[in-house]
């Protein structure tokens, strides 16, 4: 999944931006009352990354 999908979700469930970064963007998720990181590369997520950002957003 392309970091720009993966956004298009997060609007989809309330998750919100908080803080723009270089590499990363911290996203604030009203689920489970977590921040995370999410790159702004615009490749392909790996697996293992993309795991981790869904279960932090409380989508996974």
């Amino acid at each position: 999944m392309k970091t720009s999908e993966l956004l298009k979700l997060f609007r989809q469930h309330n998750i919100t931006l908080v803080e723009h970064g270089k590499r990363h963007d911290l996203y604030y998720s009203p689920i489970t009352g977590k921040k995370f990181p999410v790159p702004r590369h615009k490749e392909e997520i790996k697996v293992g990354t993309l795991n981790s950002m869904l279960k932090d957003a409380g989508l996974k």
